[in-house]
């Protein structure tokens, strides 16, 4: 996490001015939750970062509506006033990054304060998808079918709500609506007459809970809290979320194996166990898989180590690149669900090809 995460929201002009007008009783701006956690001086909402800005914001005598960390990256949110006397949490939060991790340490006035309330709902919610978000193209019940064919196929779509305004939905029109009535030799001349019921969820609700609906109907419509439809979610669109969390964690998995048969049968015992976080005392070290990344790193920045590595490369670009993957790591082990910036996704993939060519030259076995 950036060291200046700690004093950017406290001196931010743009936050004190909205804090100002809002507990002098007028209304708070629109805020979009990127410009938000830019204040902060913070791009994606992981663990810390939120519980942070959280706290920060309870101490300015303020919160979001809605939580800023219940929404899509990208929605807006307002500052309202809170109870600052009702807030659980006291003290103040200090950030410190371990060789692997980081960790909250939250201070307190006395020994017998107990701390609570800086945890949230850890639900994920199929609001905060983007394509939740997006809103829909529709047709409304008395539109040809024609139309609606038209435009699925000018849009790549497979199916399209039949609304009438933009909270009523009458159904659903779809390649498999069409062909079933069809095949049945029903008339389909208007969208009304081709459509089927439709699959609609809260936005609120579990992603889990829709993945049932979306694997068995192909979509389903997400309702806003102001009963409008302000997406639909596709077995694409799900396919491309899990892609986006689940592929950071397969290259940190691809790169930890390259760097242990990188070490893996050039060091004693001895070596290793010099190598070892000199805090963490309960663990013993006894083969390059009992390393972490960080204690990776403390082994081949020792000049005399990376010599036993016979590589004809640069040791400080290389270790400076991997501390780059180890701060990545420890930012994306907490599962945050907002998506990898594209130059963190860029340098774990370039990072896993420089350990293919090293392996394809025969460096590393």
């Amino acid at each position: 996490m950036d060291t200046t995460l700690e004093s950017a929201g406290q001196r931010h002009p743009e936050l004190a001015k909205i804090v100002e007008a809002v507990k002098a009783g007028e209304p708070s701006p629109l805020v979009p939750v990127r410009r938000l956690l830019s204040w902060f001086h913070a791009q994606r909402r992981g663990f810390y970062v939120v519980q942070y800005i959280r706290s920060r914001l309870r101490a300015l005598g303020v919160a979001t509506d809605p939580d800023f960390d219940s929404v899509w990256i990208d929605s807006e949110i307002r500052l309202v006033p809170v109870d600052s006397e009702s807030s659980p949490v006291s003290g103040h939060a200090a950030m410190i990054e371990s060789d692997d991790q980081l960790s909250a340490t939250a201070i307190v006035a006395t020994p017998a304060t107990m701390v609570g309330g800086g945890l949230d709902d850890p639900t994920y919610r199929i609001g905060k998808l983007e394509a939740a978000n997006r809103g829909v193209v529709s047709v409304t019940p008395t539109q040809t079918t024609d139309q609606a064919v038209t435009l699925m196929l000018a849009n790549g779509y497979s199916q399209l709500p039949v609304m009438q305004g933009q909270r009523e939905v009458k159904g659903v029109i779809s390649w498999e609506s069409i062909g079933a009535r069809l095949a049945l030799d029903r008339t389909c001349k208007e969208a009304r007459e081709c459509m089927s019921s439709a699959q609609i969820i809260d936005s609120d609700k579990s992603l889990l809970a829709a993945i049932g609906i979306i694997a068995q109907h192909q979509y389903v419509l997400v309702q806003a809290p102001d009963k409008t439809i302000s997406g639909i979610v596709t077995f694409t669109d799900l396919s491309l979320q899990f892609q986006q969390l689940t592929e950071p964690f397969l290259l940190l998995g691809e790169i930890e194996q390259h760097i242990r048969r990188l070490i893996d049968g050039k060091f004693t015992p001895v070596e290793l166990k010099e190598a070892k976080d000199p805090s963490d005392t309960d663990r013993e070290v006894e083969s390059v898989a009992d390393l972490s990344m960080g204690e990776y790193i403390r082994l081949l920045e020792t000049p005399k180590y990376w010599q036993k590595l016979n590589l004809r490369i640069d040791r400080a670009i290389f270790i400076d690149e991997l501390q780059s993957v180890r701060r990545i790591r420890n930012d994306i082990m907490h599962f945050d669900p907002d998506p990898l910036g594209k130059d963190d996704l860029s340098k774990l993939r370039k990072f896993v090809s420089l350990m293919q060519s090293l392996r394809e030259l025969g460096v590393v076995q």
